[in-house]
């Protein structure tokens, strides 16, 4: 059976936004999953690289250059598959602060190999001076316009009225992207790397990975990540109707940020291999796989933050309707998104 792909996800935001602290939190609360990273910084000595923690599983540091500018699709093909091969649960693209978000996005489409997904683009603002950006840079307000999630950064730095109206501002300009606010970037990892890794089973004495030693350390705050999001879930023993799946994963409802699961197509020859389906920011891929315990299914799952929960579970049920088999062309918008299979 083929190996999940892992998912690379581009970390971008404007100087000074906060990117390589969420990444070290990141690191630091990791909860056994295994990351890889690649950074990148603009000048001869990568600053950023220096200031990222020694604790992750893999990582690759290109300075001297902006990523979008220096690196072509081939070459980062070969970065992303090289920390692929190492066993990580999800690869981290750390940009420069004057990355160009959208060519980034490109490289990481067309750097085409099985073995790693594009994961999203996270973007990242400074609460406090995201309406002087804008006003400086209104390019910012482009790069906020292609996000698949925004995470609104030094909130505590803010009134309640003040990020009421710099929320609005983010939803103007990305109106379906979820909008996450945070203090000192503690953005959850599981938005990164979900269901992957877990803490390790205790199976005796062992050493300490540096993540858990860190994770000892009172000055960060723990158990309040999970509360900012929501997810709906969907679980049944019917089929889906391939081309209502499809475009539920093309257009996911507003609010999510990532949709993912096994489903069950009861058409000729597909009964028999589950297709596992995920998307983010519209971005979808298929594989097919056996069923993990030879009983047919559909299990979705679709996460995000500020989802209408009601809107969204009716959207999901939406796909539970049997193909029908006089559609021809119904399986094709599901599986033109098709890239592994077994």
């Amino acid at each position: 059976m083929t190996a999940p792909a892992v998912p690379v996800v581009v970390l971008a935001g404007f100087l000074g936004a906060g990117k390589t602290t969420v990444l070290n939190h990141l690191l630091r609360h990791a909860g056994g999953r295994r990351f890889g990273v690649l950074v990148n910084d603009f000048g001869a000595v990568n600053i950023d690289a220096l200031l990222v923690s020694g604790q992750s599983a893999g990582r690759l540091d290109l300075a001297n250059g902006c990523i979008c500018c220096t690196t072509d699709a081939e070459g980062l093909g070969e970065a992303l598959a090289s920390l692929a091969v190492s066993g990580v649960d999800a690869i981290v693209i750390e940009a420069s602060g004057i990355a160009e978000p959208k060519a980034l996005v490109r490289l990481v489409l067309a750097a085409r190999d099985e073995r790693v997904a594009y994961g999203g683009l996270v973007y990242l603002v400074d609460a406090a001076n995201l309406e002087s950006t804008l006003a400086e840079h209104p390019i910012v307000g482009d790069h906020l316009g292609v996000a698949d999630l925004v995470v609104c950064n030094k909130t505590d730095l803010v009134s309640t009225a003040d990020l009421s109206r710099i929320r609005a501002t983010i939803a103007d300009l990305n109106p379906t992207a979820p909008i996450l606010s945070v203090v000192g970037g503690t953005v959850d990892p599981g938005l990164f790397a979900e269901g992957a890794g877990g803490a390790a089973a205790d199976d005796g004495p062992r050493q300490l990975t540096i993540g858990e030693l860190l994770d000892e350390e009172p000055d960060h705050p723990r158990g309040h990540l999970h509360d900012a999001f929501e997810s709906v879930s969907l679980e049944s023993p019917e089929p889906v109707d391939p081309r209502r799946l499809a475009a539920f994963l093309e257009r996911p409802p507003v609010g999510a940020y990532r949709c993912k699961g096994l489903v069950f197509v009861d058409l000729p020859g597909h009964r028999d291999r589950a297709y596992e389906v995920h998307a983010v920011g519209g971005f979808v891929r298929v594989g097919r796989r056996r069923w993990p315990d030879g009983v047919r299914r559909t299990s979705l799952v679709a996460i995000g933050a500020g989802l209408d929960v009601d809107a969204a579970r009716a959207a999901m049920a939406q796909v539970l309707t049997p193909a029908d088999p006089s559609d021809e062309n119904g399986i094709l918008h599901l599986t033109r998104h098709l890239v592994t299979g077994d």
